[in-house]
């Protein structure tokens, strides 16, 4: 027995079914709702409704694509950082590092504030958020580091074990601390005193 296929009136084959396309400017009017909202009034006081009303979309479509809040956040935030890191040059570290620290702070420092206060308040209060931004952070760590190290170490540098963990843990938080606790910028000779007084002794093994 001969299984029936799908045909169109005229006798052709019909093209598979498929359902509505998603909708790409209500998607980023959805982010940019969370992002000026979450500097507005915090992670704490954000809602899924505040979200609906400022974005103009129904709750029930925020709900369709981000299961919680956390995850809601996670891909605002993600979706405002889509900038790559700079490619290893291959022959030097130094010269690999001042050009990932420099693209780095750059990025650190465009960011708002209120932004940043508002995701780590939020990442102290709900685990749900601490998890989807450490998985976003732990994504764009290796992004950063591998090149750069992985060259390096091609060109016969001698590394520390742990050289992509500590560049992730120390460079931006020296970064942060430089532009919203100091207020000061990521200049040229800071940055040169991050890699070199700092990056370069931890990174190489002694």
């Amino acid at each position: 027995m001969t299984r029936p296929t799908d045909a169109s009136p005229s006798g052709g084959a019909r093209p598979p079914a498929t359902g509505r396309p998603r909708d790409t400017g209500r998607d980023l009017a959805i982010l940019d709702a969370t992002l000026s909202l979450l500097t507005e009034v915090g992670y704490e006081h954000l809602s899924i409704e505040a979200v609906a009303s400022r974005s103009g979309a129904a709750k029930t479509t925020i709900y369709r694509r981000y299961r919680d809040k956390a995850a809601l956040v996670a891909a605002a935030v993600d979706h405002r950082s889509p900038a790559t890191p700079p490619e290893a040059t291959a022959c030097d570290l130094r010269a690999d590092l001042l050009a990932l620290v420099t693209w780095l702070a750059r990025q650190i420092a465009e960011q708002e504030i209120g932004l940043l206060g508002a995701l780590f308040a939020g990442m102290r209060s709900d685990a749900r958020l601490a998890e989807e931004m450490r998985r976003i952070l732990r994504r764009d760590e290796a992004a950063m580091t591998d090149g750069p190290l992985r060259n390096a170490v091609r060109q016969g540098e001698r590394l520390t074990p742990r050289a992509a963990e500590l560049f992730a843990e120390v460079a931006p938080a020296v970064i942060v601390h430089r532009v919203v606790i100091a207020g000061e910028p990521c200049d040229e000779p800071f940055v040169e005193h991050l890699v070199d007084d700092i990056l370069l002794p931890l990174l190489r093994a002694h």
